[in-house]
This record gives structure tokens, sequence and C-alpha cells, in this order.
């Protein structure tokens, strides 16, 4: 099993930066994919962006350009850059392998709002 712990959301203004960082407590992280998911409020939870090992990525439409999906296989951490931040970005932030998921960690919850 693999637990992950969210951090780094906050309130920010549109046009604002953020960066998530996901710690994973497994020595398996190395050997698995990884995704950041959200989850908007009354909406089902979608992926968002995603990353092999080694250090292909993925994003959905709506992110690219704009979040940068990053990890450092050594410490077991994840991380989700987000720059110029709209609205529509607001949601709680979550990190696991894709598809196959393992036990949700809290999340992190980013708000983006004038």
């Amino acid at each position: 099993q693999v637990q992950f712990v969210e951090s780094g959301g906050g309130l920010v203004h549109p046009g604002g930066s953020l960066i998530l960082s996901c710690k994973a407590s497994s020595n398996i992280f190395n050997l698995i994919n990884m995704a950041w998911y959200r989850q908007a409020p009354g909406k089902q939870r979608e992926l968002v962006a995603s990353i092999t090992t080694p250090y292909d990525m993925d994003y959905i439409d709506s992110v690219k350009g704009r979040f940068t999906i990053s990890r450092d296989n050594v410490k077991n951490i994840l991380w989700l850059q987000m720059n110029s931040l709209k609205p529509e970005d607001s949601g709680v932030y979550y990190c696991n392998r894709p598809y196959q998921n393992f036990p949700w960690g809290q999340g992190t919850l980013v708000n983006v709002s004038s």
C-alpha cells in the first residue's frame, strides 16, 4: 500500500500561481505512474495531469501550458506547478496512481477567487 499527503493549496487570485506537493510513503514510488486529480464542489473527481516513470507527462486540455507535473523519485515527492490560475481550477487536489488508485489522501484545497 501507498499513502499520500498533499499540501500547498490555498486562496489565490485569478492569474496567480501555486505549487502543490504530494509526499508518498512507499519505496515503490519510483516504480509507479502518478497523477494529480481534482474535485470541484458538486462534480466528479477528474484526472488533471499524469507522469510516468520515466518522465512522460500528459495533461487535460484545460490546463495545458499552465500546469506542470514533476516528480522526485529519491524523495518520493510529486509536484504540480500551477500558473495563470482560473476560478474553474478551484477544487480539492489529490495525488494517486492513475486509474488503479491506492487509498486517497486528504487532498489540498485550491480556491481561485477575486
